[in-house]
């Protein structure tokens, strides 16, 4: 009863009955999918990887995976980017994937601002491996379902293919950042049964800020760092709110975050939270390795297996001569840089 449980709780998700997106608790690591605004506000060539693994003890859960690239293209105030997503989930073997591209463009404003606004275009596929599907006729026949089906739900169910638009807009300074972003604004169908499964717009709220706990009159080569921050995501009838800080100590990085909105009620009556995040990682000037462990603390309890999670990024200076020597060069945005 357990696995046929579990195959029909993602079968639920194949049929779009639960339409929420992949998410990464290192948000500010994958900046690209969560604003496509954030293209090209870092000075360098930037590829980042992203890994996460949810609930790993429920049927394999969710594996996501997210590969970018993008770069400040300086004289021309714009920012260019490639995202590639990959989503799997359940011993059925779901598969969403999706190729983005990305641009943005920058404006300097007064008092040392800057305001991105960025556009997705992407292209995404979403199937499910028939041959991991065990239907109620075939356990008729053997608890194992190795005997042919006849079931007419096999011959509903095949791949879907469509397109995906996503905006957002950022205004920083050197320390501080705040952005909006809207995923999803055409509402793709992406039904695996030929029937209408929308997927529902999403918008983010996201903002935080960089504080250096040294502020006097020498110079030092390393100033630790301490950044709150925090997202606000609602899609559909679903919303959550992450908020937590991460500190670096030149180059060790610690963070802590819950999700939840402890003055929120779910539909069940209880206090709507999901998991407190601790987070340890490493970052040099060129390459950043952060590892994050989520504790369930739903109703799903300890059970679930949490979620491990891990981001990567590398930078690559650009040529000398790309560089611009303009007054009003763009600065980097402060989440994702050391100062």
């Amino acid at each position: 009863m357990k696995h046929v449980y579990f195959l029909f709780f993602f079968l639920m998700q194949a049929l779009g009955l639960r339409a929420q997106d992949p998410q990464f608790s290192q948000y500010y690591a994958a900046p690209l999918y969560l604003n496509p605004a954030f293209t090209g506000t870092s000075e360098d060539h930037r590829f980042i990887a992203n890994y996460r693994n949810q609930w790993p003890n429920a049927a394999r859960g969710f594996v996501t995976y997210a590969f970018s690239y993008d770069v400040n293209l300086t004289h021309y105030n714009s920012g260019v980017g490639l995202l590639a997503t990959v989503d799997q989930a359940g011993t059925a073997g779901m598969r969403s994937s999706q190729l983005n591209f990305l641009y943005s463009y920058k404006w300097s404003i007064a008092s040392k601002w800057v305001v991105s606004a960025g556009l997705n275009f992407g292209y995404a596929s979403r199937s499910i491996d028939l041959n991991r599907l065990v239907f109620g006729d075939q356990l008729q026949f053997d608890s194992n379902g190795n005997v042919p089906t006849d079931d007419p739900a096999i011959f509903n169910l095949g791949n879907v293919h469509y397109f995906d638009f996503n905006s957002g807009v950022l205004a920083y300074n050197k320390n501080f950042w705040f952005g909006f972003s809207a995923s999803h604004l055409n509402t793709p169908n992406r039904s695996l049964l030929d029937q209408e499964a929308q997927v529902p717009m999403k918008t983010s709220l996201h903002g935080g800020v960089r504080i250096p706990l040294y502020g006097g009159p020498f110079k030092k080569d390393h100033i630790s760092v301490l950044a709150p921050s925090f997202v606000y995501k609602k899609q559909g009838r679903f919303d959550q709110l992450d908020v937590g800080v991460h500190f670096l100590y030149d180059p060790i990085m610690l963070g802590v975050w819950y999700r939840g909105i402890p003055l929120q009620q779910n539909v069940r009556d209880n206090i709507s939270q999901d998991a407190v995040v601790v987070i340890l990682g490493l970052q040099f000037d060129q390459i950043e390795i952060g590892y994050s462990y989520d504790f369930t603390v739903s109703e799903l309890g300890p059970i679930s297996g949490g979620a491990h999670e891990i981001a990567m990024r590398y930078k690559v200076p650009l040529a000398a001569h790309i560089k611009t020597k303009r007054k009003d060069k763009f600065i980097p945005c402060p989440t994702f840089i050391k100062k």
